[in-house]
């Protein structure tokens, strides 16, 4: 491959990259609506040098979603080798830090086909850092997984809300959540959500 070769794919590697970067962060700013001509502004390319990395808006915002569900997998992966069933928390706070950070395209997070493995391998550690936890007494035995669904599905909540105005809300809301999973806490006057219940609000909210 010749020296001009090489800039031709560094620079357009470049470009892509700083469309993915400008997305993000407009994406956070002002919500999913925003036009591409925006981005391509944001990143200091033309439209056209956009559409030729992401023929479509959707795939541009699908490809930023596989970027943040590597970044979830990761952190899992690595909160499995915390001691004393410690993981688990780790992960959840980890999980909010990201998810407030990437606020903008929130509702297009768990529901796209093409990074299905990604959130199902998250997942997969996820409830195995459960089970740790509780062998460990470090959350209460009757936590179940469809408890963590729960605790996201309010935190994405909190985090579209409070956007624009704090960062501090989910953090609060993380920390009440926790103590309620904690095995000291009180009794809990409500049984947890079926399995099935779950599955069929997941599938819902992904469908495939």
């Amino acid at each position: 491959m010749s020296s001009s070769e090489k800039t031709l794919r560094r620079d357009a590697a470049e470009n892509r990259q700083r469309l993915l970067d400008a997305a993000a962060t407009v994406f956070t700013e002002r919500g999913l609506d925003v036009g591409v001509d925006e981005i391509a502004s944001a990143a200091g390319v033309g439209v056209g040098t956009l559409y030729r990395r992401f023929p479509t808006k959707d795939a541009l915002v699908s490809e930023l979603v596989r970027q943040v569900l590597e970044d979830f997998v990761a952190l899992a992966g690595e909160a499995l080798s915390a001691p004393r069933g410690e993981g688990l928390e780790q992960v959840l706070y980890g999980t909010g830090a990201i998810l407030a950070s990437h606020r903008g395209f929130l509702s297009r997070m768990w529901n796209d086909d093409e990074t299905a493995a990604l959130r199902d391998e998250y997942r997969r550690i996820l409830f195995e850092l459960l089970d740790r936890a509780k062998q460990h007494n470090h959350i209460r035995e009757d936590a179940t997984e469809s408890d963590l669904d729960l605790l996201f599905w309010s935190l994405r909540g909190v985090i579209s809300t409070t956007r624009g105005v704090t960062d501090k809300g989910w953090r609060r809301t993380m920390a009440v959540m926790i103590a309620g999973l904690r095995p000291e806490a009180e009794a809990l006057d409500s049984p947890p959500m079926r399995a099935e219940d779950s599955a069929k609000i997941m599938a819902q909210l992904h469908p495939r």
